[in-house]
């Protein structure tokens, strides 16, 4: 159980799952390279202080998701392997998440650019 363990401990199965992800979720490589993308968005439109932790909070937000729906999907898989209408709904839902906050994403981006030179 991982309740009440040292924070070193809990860390570690932290960086864990994001060492599995890296290995197995081509959308959490892609959406990493999307962060890392806007990385560099920033470093060279150089917006307001302001946008970079709109934007910083944004690539957080889209990668917590990311793992959210990889573990959702771990998890409805090893509980139901077999196709089941409603673990389809669950995981569509979930992928739905990732792709609303990947648009507002975007959004966010856009906004920075317009701030900046609208």
């Amino acid at each position: 159980m991982n309740k009440n363990q040292p924070f070193r401990h809990r860390l570690g199965y932290a960086l864990a799952g994001l060492r599995a992800a890296w290995r197995h979720e081509r959308s959490f490589r892609t959406q990493s390279v999307f962060a890392l993308g806007a990385l560099v968005f920033l470093v060279v439109v150089r917006p307001a202080p302001v946008w970079w932790a709109l934007v910083g909070v944004m690539v957080a937000l889209v990668l917590a998701a990311e793992l959210i729906n990889t573990a959702l999907e771990h998890l409805a898989d090893h509980l139901h392997p077999d196709h089941h209408p409603r673990i389809g709904l669950a995981k569509d839902c979930a992928a739905g998440a990732v792709l609303i906050l990947s648009a507002a994403s975007l959004w966010v981006a856009l906004l920075a650019l317009w701030s900046k030179w609208g």
